[in-house]
């Protein structure tokens, strides 16, 4: 199979291809064409997965095919974007069939449920990696940063923490657990929900964000940084799923919800002022910390003390321990 033959048949024709209200056209020329209301702006963030990895070689693909693009789409949902379309660049050591079709399902069902059009991409033959690019669009002045968050401001998140870390050894086969604690935690790896709501909700309200991917005290040294601010997280704030905690103790959960990658939940600042509506609004909203004057993440423990781990979370090109 030719490499058209493989998009027409497997990705073009696809529920999630038949373009969206903001796609002017979609698969089938050299590029694709975006309208975009007046006054919003265009957002774009590009995510590469690579098998051995982002994710085990060998491993369903119909749930590879969700967890590629929630894994992008998040992106958008930390920036408060409304979501356009995306694009696929899938590198294959071989043409199966099998594995093109499933795939492809799965992938559909993750751009349906995230609002997301195909409108573009590319194959080519070699080891398996997975590049989308993904497109969304934001009221002009009103896209959620990670610079600016200010002393006072809350350390928010918008659900439970570790849930993908939690899940890694049994993705692995490195470990085993009965079914109602190993799959909730396999559900949170394959196919993440991206919090694009929640995003949208977080407008004007959120003085920074970004999506957990790397681990929650890496992820909040970037805003930190990017602010110019301390952020202080209290360990015993953290929200946990009993999954979590049946899975490795309470202690093990902690350090999941602390360094462990793959989140994908919202981490956020926000005034003390807005938490109250937007939780009487049902935004699943847990307070984990607060921003301080100085610089960099520290840990606190339930008396206060400073336990900061050395091990922030995962980071690409650096020897892991």
């Amino acid at each position: 199979m030719g490499e058209f033959e493989l998009i027409r048949h497997y990705f073009a024709a696809a529920p999630c291809a038949q373009g969206g209200e903001a796609v002017a056209l979609g698969i089938g020329d050299d590029c694709a064409l975006l309208s975009l209301p007046p006054g919003e702006q265009l957002a774009i963030s590009t995510d590469t997965l690579v098998a051995g990895v982002h994710f085990p070689a060998v491993c369903d693909p119909f749930l590879l095919g969700q967890r590629s693009l929630a894994v992008a789409a998040s992106d958008l949902a930390a920036m408060g974007a409304t979501p356009i379309g995306f694009t696929l660049a899938l590198t294959l050591p071989a043409v199966r069939a099998d594995w093109l079709q499933a795939y492809a399902g799965g992938l559909n069902q993750m751009a349906q449920a995230c609002g997301l059009s195909l409108i573009g991409g590319d194959t080519t033959r070699g080891p398996l990696s997975l590049t989308m690019t993904v497109f969304g669009r934001v009221p002009g002045g009103q896209a959620l940063t990670r610079s600016g968050a200010r002393v006072g401001d809350l350390l928010c998140v918008g659900g439970d923490l570790g849930n993908a870390a939690g899940a890694l050894p049994l993705v692995l086969a490195e470990r085993q657990a009965e079914a109602q604690v190993a799959e909730p935690l396999l559900a949170h790896y394959w196919s993440p929900q991206p919090q694009l709501a929640l995003g949208q909700a977080l407008r004007g309200k959120a003085t920074s964000a970004l999506d957990i991917s790397d681990g929650l005290l890496a992820d909040c040294g970037h805003i930190a940084k990017a602010s110019g601010v301390a952020l202080q997280v209290e360990l015993e704030r953290l929200p946990l799923s009993a999954a979590l905690q049946a899975l490795f103790g309470r202690e093990g959960a902690q350090q999941a919800a602390l360094t462990g990658g793959d989140d994908y939940v919202l981490a956020f600042t926000l005034p003390e002022t807005e938490l109250a509506p937007l939780l009487a609004a049902g935004w699943p909203i847990h307070v984990v910390g607060c921003a301080t004057t100085g610089a960099g993440v520290s840990l606190v423990d339930g008396q206060g003390l400073d336990i900061t781990p050395a091990t922030r979370g995962y980071q690409h090109f650096r020897e892991q321990p």
